[in-house]
């Protein structure tokens, strides 16, 4: 089992990072790889059973789509053969066509995914979250400068109950595509939702996955859960 976090030195903004501490907890006996910007990527010659990349910021999301553009047809090979995939926050933004700035200029993504990002560094959106992805609830935040544009109604992640999709005209957010899972959520993801990190873990190849702290993650996520409902109904 090996997990591979993909530049932790700088892309672990609002504590994301955790997502794969607590991994670690669920499944001890994985080997988890960092990954630094000046290293090869681990996923070109090693199967690797997750690929993780956290939140980042602007300047950090262009030195990351560089590093990344020469394997740019590893990674959507890697997509096309099921190999589980998450990135959370602003990651999702380095796979789009382009991020624009607000004076009309853009970078060029890897352009796996059809939606581009469009920045708006004077207001920072924020929000909390909740949404429906198969038969599991999540919750989490939202904090962001950009937001996604284009059609995900094939390859959307979640169907929003609380919040706002990949902009705010739409209710569909995130991209799934195959395992790969990407979300503007936060939160840690995988601690808020454990439901949903049971299911990661499977997806992963773990026959009959554990979660650390079962009992109290699931009281948790429970009580988070009911008060958000309690918000919807205001």
């Amino acid at each position: 089992m090996k997990i591979e976090v993909l530049f932790p030195e700088f892309c672990n903004l609002y504590g994301d990072i955790s997502n794969i501490d607590y991994l670690k907890k669920c499944v001890p006996e994985a080997e988890v790889i960092y990954t630094a910007i000046d290293n090869e990527p681990a996923f070109l010659t090693q199967n690797v059973n997750l690929i993780y990349l956290g939140p980042l910021t602007e300047r950090k999301q262009e030195i990351v789509i560089e590093k990344l553009m020469p394997y740019k047809e590893k990674i959507q090979e890697l997509i096309n053969n099921n190999t589980p995939f998450l990135f959370t926050g602003n990651a999702i933004e380095v796979l789009g066509k382009y991020i624009e700035d607000e004076d009309g200029t853009s970078i060029d993504g890897l352009g796996i995914f059809e939606v581009c990002a469009k920045r708006n560094m004077m207001h920072r959106f924020n929000c909390l979250y909740m949404g429906q992805y198969d038969n599991i609830e999540i919750i989490g935040f939202k904090s962001q400068f950009t937001m996604l544009y284009g059609d995900n109604s094939k390859n959307y992640f979640m169907n929003t109950q609380m919040g706002i999709g990949i902009n705010d005209t739409t209710k569909l957010e995130g991209i799934k595509e195959n395992n790969f899972f990407g979300t503007y959520v936060i939160g840690p993801l995988l601690i808020l939702n454990p439901l949903f990190t049971e299911r990661l873990l499977k997806t992963m190849g773990v026959e009959k996955p554990e979660i650390a702290f079962k009992q109290d993650v699931i009281a948790a996520y429970e009580e988070r859960l009911r008060k958000y409902k309690e918000l919807t109904k205001k």
